[in-house]
C-alpha cells in the first residue's frame, strides 16, 4: 500500500515544507535512539545489490543525498529506511544559520524543489563530536557515510582551500568518502571555485593531507561542457576517487514563473540535464560516477546505471514518493 502518498503526503504538503523538514529528522533522530524498533523496521539488502565503489562495500547502490540529514542527526534511521550508503552534510567549518526564511519551495504539478537554505548546518566542532560518540556505539550504521564539505560563508574565496581543509582535517577518521561541494548556488560566489585554477588549488590542498579516504567533487548541471572537462582533467591529475553528478540547477525555464524562486531547483525538471552530465562524464572519464538530479522512479534509476553511473542518490524523490522509492528501485535492480 502506498501509504505515504496516499495518506501522509497530503497532510505535510499542505504544511511549511521547512518545517515538515525539521520534524522529519527530529523523528528519525528519535527512531535511531530506539534500536529494537528499527529492527523491526529494517529490511536487509539483497546481496546481489552488493557492489564496491572507489575501494567501498556498498550493500546497495541507492544512497541518501546531501542536504537532507545536514548535521547527521540520523545515521541509524537511513540504514533502517533501506539506503546503501548515506551522504551527511554539507558541512561548513563555521557554525551558520543559512538563508532567511522561507527558503524551501514545493512545485507539485512539476515534482519539484526549490531551495536556498545556504549551508544550514551546526559546524564541523559540534557535528565530529556527535559522530566520534556514535562512532563508540553499537548504533553505527553498517552502511556507508559520506561526508560533504563546503566553504563557510563568511570566508573569502581566496582562503577558501584552508576553510575546506579545516573541516576534512576534523572529519578524516569519521567519514567512509568525502565531497567537496563547490556548486551549491546558494552561497554567494562558491560557483566560482569550479573555475580551472581555484579548484586545482583546492584538489591539491585536501588531497595533500589525506591519508587514503576517497575524496569526490560534487559538480553543477550548470558547466559548460569547456568547464566540466577542465573539473574532469583535474580531478584525474589529483588521483580523485570520483564525481557527484549533479547539484540542483539555477535554471528554472521548466517551472510557471509564478513558481520562479531564487535558489537551487531540484527533482523532476533536472532529470534530464543530470542524465546529460552524466553521459558526458563518462564520455570523457574513467572515474566513478554518483547519479543524482531528477531521480523520481525505478525507472530514473535504472536509466542511470544504464549510462555508466556506479551509485545513485535521491533527495527530492524520497520527499514526493517516500521510503517506497528506495525499496522499488532496489527491486527493479534485482529483477
Amino acid at each position: 500500500m502506498k501509504l505515504y502518498e496516499r495518506f501522509l503526503k497530503p497532510i505535510l504538503f499542505a504544511m511549511d515544507p521547512e518545517l515538515v523538514h525539521e520534524m522529519a529528522i527530529a523523528t528519525l533522530e528519535t527512531l535511531s535512539r530506539l534500536p529494537w524498533l528499527l529492527d523491526v523496521l529494517s529490511r536487509a539488502s539483497d546481496r546481489r545489490l552488493s557492489k564496491e565503489v572507489f575501494g567501498v562495500q556498498f550493500p546497495n547502490p541507492i544512497g541518501l543525498a546531501a542536504g537532507f540529514d545536514k548535521n547527521g542527526m540520523a545515521l541509524p534511521a537511513w540504514e533502517a529506511l533501506g539506503f546503501g550508503f548515506i551522504e551527511i552534510g554539507t558541512i561548513t567549518a563555521q557554525c551558520q544559520v543559512g538563508n532567511p526564511r522561507p527558503r524551501i519551495f514545493r512545485v507539485p504539478e512539476k515534482d519539484a524543489l526549490i531551495n536556498r537554505l545556504g549551508f544550514n548546518n551546526q559546524g564541523v566542532e559540534k557535528i565530529a563530536v556527535r559522530l566520534e560518540r556514535l562512532r563508540r556505539s553499537p548504533d553505527w550504521p553498517e552502511v556507508p557515510v559520506g561526508i560533504n564539505i563546503g566553504k563557510s560563508k563568511v570566508v573569502p574565496l581566496e582562503e577558501a582551500a584552508a576553510d575546506y581543509l579545516q573541516s576534512f582535517q576534523r572529519l578524516q577518521g569519521l567519514g567512509d568518502y568525502f565531497v567537496l561541494n563547490v556548486s551549491s548556488p546558494n552561497t554567494p560566489g562558491l560557483r566560482k571555485l569550479q573555475e580551472k585554477a581555484a579548484i586545482g588549488e583546492l584538489f591539491a590542498a585536501v588531497q595533500q593531507q589525506n591519508r587514503g579516504k576517497p575524496l569526490l567533487v560534487k559538480i553543477a548541471p550548470d558547466l559548460t561542457l569547456e568547464q566540466l572537462d577542465d573539473i574532469l582533467e583535474l580531478a584525474e591529475q589529483h588521483q580523485l576517487a570520483g564525481v557527484i553528478a549533479t547539484n540542483t540547477t539555477t535554471d528554472q525555464r521548466a517551472i510557471p514563473e509564478n513558481k520562479r524562486q531564487q535558489g537551487g531547483l531540484s527533482g523532476k525538471p533536472l532529470r534530464t540535464r543530470s542524465l546529460e552530465i552524466l553521459r558526458q562524464i563518462k564520455r570523457h572519464c574513467s572515474l566513478p560516477v554518483i547519479s543524482v538530479g531528477g531521480i523520481m522512479s525505478k525507472e530514473d534509476a535504472e536509466e542511470r546505471f544504464d549510462a555508466g553511473a556506479e551509485l545513485v542518490q535521491i533527495y527530492t524523490g524520497f520527499v514526493y514518493r517516500g521510503p517506497r522509492l528506495v525499496r522499488e528501485i532496489a527491486a527493479a535492480l534485482v529483477e
